[in-house]
């Protein structure tokens, strides 16, 4: 079962790869033989991680682009292509969600969340497409959330809209995609211990929320990268459309 964890001559683009969740994506395919490109706002700490994995002998590159611009969504494909010359495994980690009242949501904050979370999946799977065709296959996989499809948290509306359409594409894209021997599927974290948990509040706030989960504690980045590796390999060759709650059964009380 090992071998099939093995991502050896493969490469894997991990959007939003510099921190959180998404560095811990870009750790476990690249500590699997996986040549892994980093593609982050953040290009300096992009470019630390991939010198850092680089030096433990890791395959690892880091690429700057803004997701919220579709050209330049593009441009960096484009060059990822020439680059390498394929892709085996897109991974859409790269998440926008200020927390933020939803009477206060403004126009370019709302434009800015779909566009990150939802718009950016589409132009990324796009261009990944004629490279998938020419291998036969290909496997795209999203960072979703439990807010939205499952859950409602305040001041996340425009975040909650985003990840209920990315599990819509998800579904959508898989059976489109299926006849091209491409899978779709997504990972559904809870309440995961990042940087990022910090906008939801302070410390006191985080070791609330942690006593309420089922399993008594907040997830790891590594949870996730764990889910994003089995939906990846072909432990889960007959899986697409689907997506996996990774929350400690946060959502499974009824109130």
């Amino acid at each position: 079962m090992l071998e099939d964890l093995d991502f050896s001559g493969q490469t894997v683009l991990v959007t939003g790869g510099a921190q959180g969740i998404g560095r811990a994506i870009v750790e476990a395919f690249a500590r699997r033989g996986a040549h892994v490109v980093i593609a982050d706002l953040g290009l300096v700490l992009a470019e630390a991680l991939a010198s850092e994995l680089t030096d433990e002998g890791c395959q690892v590159d880091a690429m700057g682009v803004d997701l919220a611009d579709a050209a330049a969504i593009q441009a960096m494909m484009s060059e990822l292509e020439r680059r390498l010359g394929r892709l085996d495994v897109l991974v859409h980690n790269a998440g926008y969600f200020p927390l933020t009242p939803f009477a206060q949501i403004t126009p370019s904050m709302l434009e800015r969340t779909l566009a990150v979370n939802l718009s950016a999946l589409f132009w990324l799977t796009q261009a990944a497409l004629p490279m998938f065709r020419r291998q036969g296959q290909g496997c795209v996989l999203v960072t979703s959330s439990v807010t939205g499809p499952r859950v409602a948290y305040p001041g996340l509306s425009h975040y909650a809209a985003s990840k209920a359409g990315v599990n819509g594409f998800i579904r959508n894209a898989a059976l489109e995609l299926a006849a091209e021997n491409v899978r779709v599927n997504g990972v559904e974290p809870g309440m995961i211990a990042t940087p990022a948990m910090a906008n939801l509040g302070d410390e006191d706030v985080n070791d609330d929320i942690a006593r309420r989960v089922p399993l008594g504690r907040l997830g790891n980045p590594t949870d996730i990268a764990g889910a994003m590796l089995f939906l990846a390999s072909r432990l889960a060759s007959y899986v697409t459309g689907q997506t996996l709650v990774v929350d400690g059964g946060s959502t499974l009380p009824e109130v």
